[in-house]
């Protein structure tokens, strides 16, 4: 019974570390390819990964969740606003599917899915954003928003403004 306690303890240790380790990421510089102007960022869907052009062959690439299917969106906007611990307001189609959601959800709060930091893009309801839910970082999880893990989104608020383009890419 004990080796059987024992087992179970490491796998729920081990689990625990794999999940730390994923919520830890840190972006890096890596090699790029594409015709992106240095200071743009590009969302890669399938990659569910988020890149900002450093120059020309290089940029920094963090980890992302983005839309589950029938959400997915492609496109090219900009930054058009940054905000840091912002209140949330659920979309309607968030709030049709999720009618005992509050109306407003107060920055800072766990229970906000906006993390620590936002991002809004043009055109639409969309956002880079962080999240307090980091195990979602990774998936096609979201209404067509951008997750990042919030020292993620910290970094790239630091690095990027408004205007910023954005380029998002299946």
């Amino acid at each position: 019974m004990s080796l059987r306690i024992a087992v179970a303890l490491a796998a729920t240790i081990g689990a625990g570390m794999l999940i730390t380790t994923q919520a830890e990421a840190r972006p890096d510089v890596v090699g790029f390819r594409g015709d992106y102007s240095p200071g743009t960022i590009v969302v890669k869907t399938n990659e569910r990964r988020l890149y900002l052009v450093v120059d020309q062959g290089r940029a920094v690439r963090y980890p992302v969740g983005v839309g589950r299917a029938g959400r997915q969106w492609a496109g090219t906007t900009q930054i058009d606003g940054k905000y840091r611990n912002p209140a949330w307001s659920p979309p309607s189609d968030v709030k049709r599917d999720k009618p005992s959601i509050p109306d407003v959800i107060p920055g800072g709060s766990p229970h906000n899915p906006m993390g620590v930091a936002a991002m809004t893009l043009a055109g639409g309801e969309y956002a880079i954003h962080g999240t307090n839910a980091p195990g979602s970082v990774g998936g096609f999880v979201s209404y067509g928003c951008i997750r990042m893990l919030n020292a993620d989104i910290t970094d790239l608020f630091q690095r990027v403004s408004v205007g910023t383009p954005v380029v998002v890419a299946r």
